[in-house]
């Protein structure tokens, strides 16, 4: 039997208040949307799945991209409206059509599996099933329909919240509007729905169409926290924790531990391996891939960047950062866009690394600041070294060879290169290269001979110069 996916996002989301259009609205590192599409991908079979768009389509087509098909409702007129827009493109193209929303992201593949599994059974035992669809019964009706049932518990109707006796709103089983069509019979019909006194065209009224006909609708219940629709910015947050409970949950189960659930965020995209421990406080984003037996936090963000085997990062920020094995930073340390800490890397509290890679064993002391340079190994950084890569026009790079001490305070003058093997005094401004194994100290650094015999009249204005123009950014 083959499945196709309609999902409708064409609304205007006018009660979250914001420019941005509602299905848009991120959750835990995707869009609202592609929550929904992602789920609808495991059951529709022989295409992807069709959103119809309406506002905002523009950006919806911009952020899903190619993996969907699209139509549009010029004309806000309604689900059964939005749904017959498909029409043209998928009629004669599957045996049944899933109808979804762009705005429910809670709701899991493996219940739309579930429901066209019972579509397949129902259809096999009655050919005249128009319908499988999904129930939910909560105290909170949140705006969805009544299910209207006659004595033997046989569904005749859906009634929209709006059009409700003070009776039928006593209903405690609702409509969240996740249905399984009998394709035929859904295109022959959608012509047909009649208009509502609001002026729309309810896909809702199909339920009352098909039971006096004759045809039967089967349901299926599902869980409250699948169902959860999106139309304020409360509803928002309350999917966002929906959601991340269910991620921590799937990552716990693989071997990861995390300590305190409760203020814990990990986005759908990032990957952890096993015996990772998670310490309170933590905030995992984008890309981000975590390896085996590191530990991270407490309180530390890290975005779009790869952690690996056994490192440490505490109370920390890392975006777009590499870290290789046995590392650690922190705690309050900061590695920005293009820091790459090679193995065995020790990178002290209030250090700040960009654009640099650090090379195997370096030890980098606190309150330095190493950007646009090319650290090797086993090179020590004092407490308070900074690169100055910025004269105010360009960036300029630093390059450590193999072996060097930095002392404590060092102001490394970029453009500069420090020899393998050299080591700079305290508080020494270095403003040219440094041959390996050479000591230099002093403003502007010098080797010892050279500061005895120099007169203050007698230094290079150049470099001074190139002092006062360098920054580090």
């Amino acid at each position: 039997m083959q499945f196709a996916s309609v999902i409708l996002a064409a609304g205007f989301g006018t009660r979250m208040k914001s420019e941005l259009p509602k299905v848009l609205h991120p959750i835990l590192g995707r869009p609202m949307i592609s929550w929904a599409v992602q789920a609808a991908r495991t059951v529709a079979s022989h295409s992807p799945p069709v959103v119809v768009v309406g506002h905002g389509r523009e950006l919806v087509q911009q952020t899903l991209g190619n993996e969907v098909l699209y139509v549009v409702q010029e004309e806000l007129l309604g689900t059964g409206h939005a749904v017959l827009q498909a029409q043209p493109l998928l009629e004669g193209q599957a045996d049944a059509v899933l109808v979804t929303y762009g705005d429910m992201p809670c709701l899991r593949g493996e219940t739309l599996q579930a429901l066209m599994k019972l579509y397949q059974q129902e259809k096999d035992q009655d050919a005249r099933l128009a319908c499988a669809m999904l129930t939910v019964t909560r105290d909170d009706p949140q705006g969805f329909g009544r299910i209207l049932r006659d004595a033997q518990g046989n569904v005749q109707a859906i009634v929209e919240e709006v059009d409700c006796t003070p009776e039928q709103r006593e209903i405690r089983e609702l409509n969240p509007s996740i249905f399984c069509f009998n394709a035929a019979w859904l295109w022959e019909n959608l012509p047909r729905i009649p208009l509502s006194p609001k002026g729309e065209y309810y896909l809702t009224d199909l339920i009352g169409m098909a039971v006096e006909q004759g045809w039967r609708v089967a349901t299926m219940p599902v869980a409250v926290d699948e169902v959860h629709g999106i139309n304020t910015r409360l509803h928002l947050a309350q999917a966002t924790d929906i959601l991340r409970r269910r991620i921590l949950e799937r990552h716990m189960l693989a071997g990861v531990t995390i300590v305190d659930p409760a203020t814990t965020y990990v986005e759908d995209t990032v990957t952890i391996e096993a015996d990772v421990t998670l310490l309170p406080g933590c905030l995992l984003q984008g890309t981000t891939h975590i390896g085996r037996r590191s530990v991270i936090g407490p309180y530390s963000q890290i975005i779009h960047s790869q952690i690996g085997e056994g490192c440490r990062v505490s109370y920390s920020v890392v975006e777009e950062a590499v870290m290789e094995e046995h590392c650690e930073i922190g705690p309050f340390g900061h590695l920005r866009k293009g820091a790459h800490l090679a193995a065995g890397v020790h990178m002290g509290n209030f250090g700040e690394v960009k654009n640099s890679y650090l090379g195997p064993g370096v030890k980098m002391g606190h309150f330095s600041y190493i950007g646009d340079a090319q650290v090797a190994s086993n090179v020590n950084i004092g407490a308070g070294t900074i690169t100055c890569n910025y004269d105010g026009q360009r960036k300029h790079q630093t390059i450590i060879e193999e072996d060097a001490f930095i002392g404590s305070d060092t102001l490394l003058v970029a453009p500069v290169t420090v020899g393998a093997g050299a080591r700079t005094g305290a508080g020494a401004v270095v403003t040219r290269d440094v041959p390996p194994g050479t000591l230099v100290y002093g403003v502007p650094a010098r080797p010892p001979g050279a500061l005895r015999h120099t007169r203050d009249a007698d230094v290079d204005t150049s470099d001074t110069g190139k002092m006062d123009a360098a920054a580090g950014s």
